[in-house]
């Protein structure tokens, strides 16, 4: 079974940048596509950021411009580069990843954004 493990939240404030790492049981070369959700406190959880097998990307609107998703194939990681914070990016995020007609999801991983 594939295993995904997310890292990186934390307390940010406003205007500033994190990282977040989605680590993977296996080589992330074998995914069919890999995906950025995040879901905060009282809302349904959104989808932000996706990267196909081909190394194509894309972004939710909210989030155009300020992050980026990226891999390294021989970590076997998954990141989010998140710039520009805003206090409606406070969320746990989550890793997804396609294989095989099944999504596979991490735990999530908490950030938050102060002033």
């Amino acid at each position: 079974q594939v295993q995904l493990r997310e890292f990186g939240g934390d307390l940010v404030q406003a205007g500033g940048s994190l990282r977040l790492s989605c680590a993977a049981s296996e080589s992330i070369e074998s995914f069919e596509s890999m995906d950025w959700y995040r879901q905060a406190p009282g809302l349904r959880r959104e989808w932000v950021a996706s990267i196909s097998g081909r190394g194509d990307t894309n972004y939710a609107d909210s989030v155009r411009g300020r992050f980026t998703i990226s891999r390294d194939n021989a970590k076997n990681t998954l990141y989010l580069q998140m710039n520009s914070l805003k206090f409606e990016d406070a969320a746990d995020y989550y890793c997804n990843a396609l294989k095989d007609y099944t999504y596979y999801w991490g735990r999530g991983t908490q950030v938050t954004v102060s002033s």
